[in-house]
């Protein structure tokens, strides 16, 4: 009887709490910007601050209200400020006078014979690019690595360098043109043209 008692209570209880709180996320429901979080899901999401801003949601707000260029963002590349090119109708290859774009990828190498695996590289690390574990030796994968040198300040050994990574046969890509092709209106046919098209 007790327990049936308490089971009843504490399932009212629950259904109260789940409908105050039910009720609570609609009333304070706040609406994001699409066109920004369209914009924020171009970005690499390393948070690694080279654009300037502290992170890559007030990186895309500004890149909405047109107050930064598209191409501040350097871990991402040349794939992200294409697709940002592509989706805001602007020229990729306008470069910012503040800050130019550096074309050549950085990664961070760890110098594993110093590394005494204090693992706060790995807690700075944005992406999870470094592997390791505490009192173990410490890498970083290159694939995941953005070069956004986060992890490089935490290090008490300083065994944490960025060296640039030269392009080979399977990383080099043609440059992209720098000219850009006239775009032509569609053109639009009159009434008697398409009655002899069908």
């Amino acid at each position: 009887m007790v327990v049936g008692i308490a089971i009843v209570v504490i399932g009212g209880l629950a259904l109260l709490f789940g409908l105050l709180l039910g009720y609570a996320a609609g009333y304070f429901k706040i609406e994001g910007d699409p066109f920004v979080e369209q914009i924020e899901m171009l970005l690499p999401q390393s948070q690694c601050g080279k654009c300037g801003y502290p992170g890559c949601h007030p990186y895309a707000q500004a890149i909405a209200n047109q107050e930064a260029d598209i191409n501040l963002c350097l871990p991402g590349g040349e794939i992200t400020r294409h697709t940002l090119a592509e989706l805001l109708n602007q020229d990729p290859n306008a470069l910012s006078a503040e800050k130019p774009l550096e074309e050549i990828k950085i990664l961070a190498v760890i110098e594993e014979s110093q590394c005494i695996g204090c693992t706060l590289c790995i807690q700075a690390c944005p992406v999870d690019a470094i592997l390791g574990a505490s009192r173990q030796m410490h890498t970083v994968l290159a694939q995941e690595c953005t070069g956004c040198e986060l992890c490089v300040a935490p290090c008490p050994v300083n065994c944490i360098q960025m060296v640039s990574v030269q392009p080979t046969l399977t990383t080099w890509k043609w440059p992209y043109p720098v000219v850009s092709l006239p775009v032509k209106p569609p053109q639009l046919f009159k009434s008697e043209e398409v009655e002899l098209l069908l």
